[in-house]
């Protein structure tokens, strides 16, 4: 996927940054050896009459070039030449003989100046390995060429793959998911010159093809589909079941491992990785054997199928960790800066950005980025046949800095470095490789409910519920607007006075249980847990006459769903509109959210667990912009605007997503275009049940790659 030819300009960049990283060393590594000379009696770099700091300080810089110069030439051979020495024996020759290299470099000083007692000169040549290694690795932290080159040492593939040699085996296939990067962020990064890559690809003839998500336009609803081939019954990101009392969230690990149980035996069928897969930074593991930061896995017992072996496997190598260590230091002041930037230039709309927020951007941008491709790149020198892998540095940052900007242009830029990394690996791979970009859903930008009408969706249902609030929500017009019309209904359905505080007169039945209002985005969803069934429009309307008509007429919203006795579900908009959702179409109240609305609200409709009330903020297409329910000034998880077109970018040897004038529509479509692709790259994949998808091939256990996970990982034994 890369042409692996470099420019001149490149070489000699190259070749620059190299000769800076050994005279920085050499620098370094003559400072380590003076004070070393300071600090041990035995160690000495000057003659016995005494010299100057000058001639001294030379004499370090003599010592400590000749040590480094024979441990690059000599120790190679050394240690290819004890190759059968037994391990324990070899790591104590290793002492000796690299105490040996340094009384050869103090030798080759002239004068005698140099000298050390044996012991000594183990000491030394420990603290100066360390210490030359350690700056090495610091300076080559963002050094993607010389960190592929480590790479390829480490598996034995320093040079590109003959064609002849993989002539018989099929081609692997590689999914990179960029969370949240829209197919219209996509498009403007490339035409800003953002992620050269990609627009490379692009004019090498890939194809680049939208698709609109379901309404539930989230991670876990998408990728879930995408990964398992089914996403029934998710209707947002949270969500409350009557039937079990508690309330499902997408990221967590319990939840995940439920939805993930659900997807196969709904579908029958283990998920897209179950032929020698492999599945990197997912909510879901898609039926694969090796896993690594799966968070449907997270929460398993034991060390060989914990899907956090793969910060493990990663960390435990030092030079991983010096390199991550110092991006993410790099990032955490990055974002400090920006959040600092953005608030003394009184930036609109904006979000807090402080407290640990620092620490968890790092993490998702630097941290679990390193990891993941690091894992990539693991799989592909291991010739897995298909591996799936999230990057979610953009999503993150889109959260809090918008999904366009300075903030997000340069977490676009840094997945691209990203991708050309994994993209080169793929040429010293055993097998050719298809890359395939993709996205789970885009982000739309906007204001924050709270921020734009001073409470939440919380507060607002409160209010039309007349239920207490706070007292900055009854300052609100808003709020006063709400439960105003809460006391009037009141006072007209059940002939009671009302006091203040909205309640009313003690011979009144017992208030029932308070709603519980979960925010997804900017779709919220409102559950009355007291009643096991999903509620009617005129239950409600008997229990809390203004609810609905406050939702429905807030400016901050676009329409609400709700179930109907008379008319099965009716969806509720501003001046008075009423739509049966059997009647919906995707003009009326749903024409500002764009063609296909109408059969997204459908479709969740008929889930078992929708929630009693599902409201979907306001959209202007004017300006792109939503209002979520959360404190996110760039969101997803429901209708409206870019949030709701993802992407998909596919080399021209497969087969196009769709046929010429149709529309892809639906995390399920893309999980059976991809696994078209699969048959078309590896023959047919035979459909995998749930007990036999958690059996771990013999293939896999032989090709199991010494990055990033130790070993076979045992997968989930509920599926």
């Amino acid at each position: 996927m890369g042409d692996g030819r470099w420019g001149g300009a490149d070489r000699w960049r190259s070749a620059g940054r190299t000769l800076a990283r050994v005279l920085v060393v050499w620098a370094v590594s003559t400072l380590t050896m003076l004070v070393l000379a300071g600090v041990l009696p035995d160690f000495q770099l000057q003659s016995a009459d005494g010299d100057s700091f000058t001639r001294t300080a030379l004499t370090a810089a003599t010592a400590a070039g000749a040590f480094g110069l024979l441990g690059a030439l000599v120790w190679p051979v050394i240690v290819r030449a004890l190759l059968l020495v037994p391990a324990l024996l070899l790591g104590l020759l290793v002492f000796f003989l690299n105490g040996s290299l340094l009384l050869i470099a103090l030798w080759v000083i002239p004068d005698g100046r140099g000298a050390a007692a044996p012991e000594t000169a183990v000491v030394v040549a420990a603290a100066m390995s360390a210490v030359a290694s350690a700056t090495s690795t610091a300076l080559a932290v963002r050094d993607d060429d010389a960190y592929r080159r480590r790479l390829y040492r480490l598996t034995g593939r320093t040079r590109p793959r003959d064609p002849a040699d993989s002539a018989g085996a099929g081609p692997g296939t590689v999914f990179l998911q960029l969370d949240g990067v829209g197919h219209h962020v996509l498009r403007g990064a490339v035409a800003d010159g953002l992620m050269p890559t990609v627009a490379g690809w692009l004019d090498a003839g890939h194809r680049l093809t939208p698709w609109r998500t379901d309404w539930s336009s989230q991670t876990g609803a998408s990728q879930l589909g995408i990964l398992h081939g089914s996403n029934e019954d998710v209707p947002a990101f949270r969500w409350y079941e009557k039937d079990t009392g508690r309330i499902m969230v997408s990221n967590r690990p319990a939840s995940a491992v439920e939805l993930q149980r659900r997807a196969v035996h709904r579908t029958g069928d283990g998920g897209l990785l179950t032929v020698d897969g492999a599945s990197r930074g997912n909510l879901f593991s898609g039926g694969a054997d090796q896993l690594a930061l799966v968070l449907s896995m997270a929460a398993r017992r034991g060390r060989r199928n914990r899907s956090r072996a793969g910060y493990f496997a990663y960390f435990s190598d030092p030079a991983n960790a010096v390199r991550t260590a110092g991006s993410l230091v790099a990032e955490c002041v990055r974002e400090m800066y920006q959040s600092t930037r953005a608030r003394l230039r009184r930036e609109t709309p904006r979000v807090s950005r402080g407290g640990t927020y620092p620490f968890v951007r790092a993490f998702a941008t630097v941290v679990e980025r390193d990891v993941v491709v690091s894992a990539v790149m693991g799989d592909m020198l291991a010739g897995r046949t298909a591996v799936y892998a999230d990057l979610v540095a953009y999503d993150e940052v889109a959260h809090h800095s918008g999904p366009h900007g300075r903030d997000t242009d340069q977490v676009l830029a840094r997945l691209d470095r990203a991708i050309a990394l994994i993209a080169t690996v793929a040429e010293h791979a055993p097998r050719p490789y298809r890359i395939v970009l993709l996205s789970d859903h885009g982000q739309s930008p906007g204001e924050t409910f709270e921020s734009a009408y001073g409470l939440t969706l919380k507060d607002l249902v409160r209010a039309g519920c007349g239920l207490p609030v706070p007292r900055r929500v009854r300052r609100t017009p808003s709020g006063s607007e709400a439960r105003d019309a809460a006391r009037d209904a009141l006072r007209s359905a059940l002939h009671r006075p009302v006091d203040e505080s909205g309640e009313t007169a003690r011979e009144l039945p017992a208030r029932p249980s308070e709603p519980v209002v979960l925010a997804s985005g900017n779709l919220g969803l409102i559950s009355f847990p007291d009643v096991r069934h999903r509620m009617t429009r005129e239950e409600i309307d008997r229990r809390h006459p203004a609810l609905l008509r406050t939702l429905a007429h807030h400016p901050g919203v676009g329409f609400v769903l709700v179930a109907s006795a008379e008319h099965g579900s009716v969806v509720l908009a501003r001046d008075g509109v009423e739509v049966p959702v059997a009647e919906l179409a995707d003009g009326g109240p749903l024409a500002v959210f764009g063609r296909g609305a109408a059969a997204a609200v459908r479709r969740t409709d008929g889930f078992p667990h929708v929630a009693d009330i599902m409201v979907n903020s306001m959209y202007d297409p004017a300006t792109g912009t939503v209002h979520a329910f959360e404190e996110q000034i760039g969101s997803h998880g429901g209708l409206g605007g870019e949030q709701s077109r993802a992407f998909l970018l596919s080399p021209p040897d497969l087969s196009p997503p769709v046929g010429a004038g149709e529309e892809l529509v639906g995390a399920e479509r893309v999980h059976r275009v991809l696994r078209r692709w699969l048959r078309e790259s590896s023959g047919p994949q035979v459909p995998v049940g749930p007990a036999a998808a958690l059996e771990i091939s013999p293939s896999a256990r032989e090709t199991e790659s010494i990055l990033p996970v130790e070993g076979p990982v045992a997968p989930d034994k509920n599926h």
